[in-house]
């Protein structure tokens, strides 16, 4: 049907051409000029034709007078650079649709896309994906009887053949491509979701993703495709299977390797007929050693201890240079953060509305301990994922448990988000996806909308954990004020941990102004009508005065001792399961789904 009413159009195009010439400028049909029609409708002489000029350019073509939406397919299919006008070369294109010539006579270079990587299919279905099903498919789907402007963007072919505007995207070139000029809310009739405008953030993954050739894994057909995924293929996957002892390769320079790791290395190189390069001196060695194990330089009498002690004992000098790094602070600052960056650690929350988070330095600390306490990995992941659950010896041990959970409180967030519900399972998403791809290096989070495309994850296992994380209380540490819509509070730990505090205790005289400015904020708030309390700037303004000064009540004890507040998650009072939300849509409800780990 689409493909019908283009052709329609376009033959409406050539008779708007002849019909302008030989109606109005005399000339017979078949020596329509252009150039003649262009000067004639350019009004003000500025080289152009706008959309009004156009509007009575049109009204000299009967055929197309009374077809608005044809006249202003043709205008947008002309406006190749997409400015709103037409120039003169712009206009001439309309007779290349004239009486004996074929649409697209001049045969187009094909585009030629790469196969996408790994890399590639995992940004659009992280950062792509999502969008497109939470923000477009409600108007521009397959499921719909009337998708607006005949466009698909459920599927691959329906993103690259476009709608009555022509192709959406153009793979590698995001400047050509008008999903982003919709995106942008450039033109009002294009614009795209017509009353939202979606953040810069989700705009540039969308270039960024387009400018990397627009990976999409989706089926380009229209139909819809039941896919079944094969758990027990999927176990026999090598990267499921457990780690299983190998064998040493034999080596030819026997007498070079120290260790089983070296013979790994030179049986590598030598099957590359290459030989391993000499040894480094000592004063390179140990800024190595620095640079490797505390990030910093090492001072010039440090440098010199170890050349005098390398030059009488090499494997002495190492062994206890290494000993002495590795038990520096330094340490744990310089390795403690590659894994605040698999954390996503942040002070503050990121997204749109951006609220800091000022008790994170405390998940920061822990991190950095552990390092250098040599904390065993098992017990590391333990206390991060169940902290709160876990036994402890003490109260100080206890407090390093709770600390430990800020893994699954630090992540970024939407406050801003109206609904309650749509902020919580977005919340759980952004603690699955950290989770599994810290701990396992999968993507589990994008089987939130569809079952995943690589590793053996059905959209059931998806939801059986989001019953786990909805069933825990995450504690975060906000307020309600503008646009922060969902308050959080934070975990006490225990006063015997003796857990630093960063607040000066509150006096007596301080706590009685404070209550004083309640008081008197509170009587204002309550002379307000109904309305102006939750309508008027004044009653925004008091309820914000009013949640800061008893946020700040809940930062002390009774007798004004500060107390050690973390972030951190708890077990909410009552577990349960989650529905499964259909494409991932809070709108759409499905079947309820027991709590459980994948299979």
């Amino acid at each position: 049907m689409l493909t019908f009413f283009r052709i329609g159009v376009l033959g409406l195009g050539c008779l708007l051409a002849y019909q302008i010439a030989s109606h109005d400028l005399g000339a017979q049909p078949g020596k329509a000029d252009p150039e003649k029609a262009f000067k004639k409708f350019d009004a003000n002489g500025d080289g152009k034709i706008s959309r009004e000029e156009w509007k009575r350019l049109v009204e000299a073509a009967p055929k197309l007078k009374d077809n608005p939406k044809a006249a202003d397919f043709i205008f947008d299919r002309l406006d190749a650079n997409k400015d709103g006008f037409l120039s003169l070369d712009e206009y001439k294109k309309i007779v290349e649709f004239g009486p004996g010539k074929k649409k697209n006579a001049e045969p187009k270079e094909p585009i030629v896309e790469k196969p996408a990587t790994a890399d590639q299919i995992a940004f659009f279905e992280k950062s792509i994906r999502p969008v497109l099903v939470k923000e477009c498919y409600s108007c521009h789907s397959k499921e719909i009887a009337k998708p607006k402007g005949d466009l698909l963007l459920d599927t691959r072919g329906g993103l690259r053949d476009g709608g009555l505007n022509g192709p959406a995207i153009i793979p590698g070139d995001p400047k050509k491509s008008l999903l982003i000029k919709a995106l942008k809310h450039v033109d009002e009739k294009l614009a795209m979701p017509p009353k939202k405008k979606l953040s810069d953030e989700v705009v540039a993954d969308f270039e960024k993703w387009i400018a990397m050739g627009a990976a999409d894994p989706r089926d380009s057909s229209a139909k819809v495709v039941k896919s079944d995924i094969d758990i027990e293929k999927g176990r026999k996957f090598w990267a499921f299977q457990p780690v299983k002892p190998t064998t040493v390769p034999p080596v030819k320079n026997a007498t070079w390797a120290m260790s089983d790791v070296d013979r790994f290395l030179l049986a590598g190189l030598e099957a590359k007929g290459l030989k391993p390069v000499g040894d480094a001196d000592a004063r390179t060695l140990i800024r190595r050693l620095y640079f490797d194990l505390v990030g910093l330089p090492p001072m010039p009498e440090d440098v010199e201890v170890f050349v005098r002690d390398y030059a009488a004992k090499p494997q002495a000098a190492i062994e206890k240079a290494v000993d002495q790094l590795l038990a520096s602070p330094r340490f744990g600052e310089r390795w403690g953060r590659h894994w605040l960056d698999v954390a996503r650690f942040a002070e503050s929350s990121g997204k749109q509305a951006n609220f800091a988070y000022p008790h994170a330095w405390r998940y920061r600390d822990y991190v950095i301990a552990a390092f250098n306490a040599d904390k065993p990995y098992d017990q590391f992941i333990r206390e991060q994922l169940a902290g709160d659950l876990l036994p402890a010896k003490d109260d100080q041990e206890k407090a390093e448990h709770l600390i430990a959970t800020g893994f699954l409180a630090v992540g970024s967030k939407q406050h801003n988000e109206r609904l309650p519900q749509q902020f919580q399972l977005d919340l759980v998403d952004e603690q699955i996806d950290a989770t599994f791809v810290a701990f396992q290096g999968m993507t589990v989070a994008c089987a939130r909308c569809h079952d995943h495309k690589f590793d053996p994850i059905p959209t059931k296992d998806y939801y059986a954990l989001v019953g786990i994380f909805r069933s825990t209380e995450t504690c975060y540490g906000t307020i309600r004020v503008i646009q922060s819509n969902h308050p959080s509070p934070l975990i006490t730990l225990p006063k015997a941990a003796e857990a630093p505090a960063v607040l000066s205790p509150l006096s007596a005289e301080r706590r009685t102004s404070l209550e004083k400015q309640l008081k008197d904020l509170n009587e204002q708030f309550s002379k307000l009508t109904q309305a102006d309390r939750f309508g008027s700037m004044m009653g925004i303004r008091l309820r914000i005065q009013i949640a800061g000064i008893e946020s700040q009540f809940t930062l002390y004890e009774a007798d004004g001792t500060p107390k050690a507040l973390t972030m951190g998650v708890r077990e909410r009072s009552f577990p349960t399961d989650s529905r499964l939300y259909i494409r991932g849509e809070l709108a759409q409800p499905g079947e309820t789904v027991k709590r459980a780990l994948p299979q």
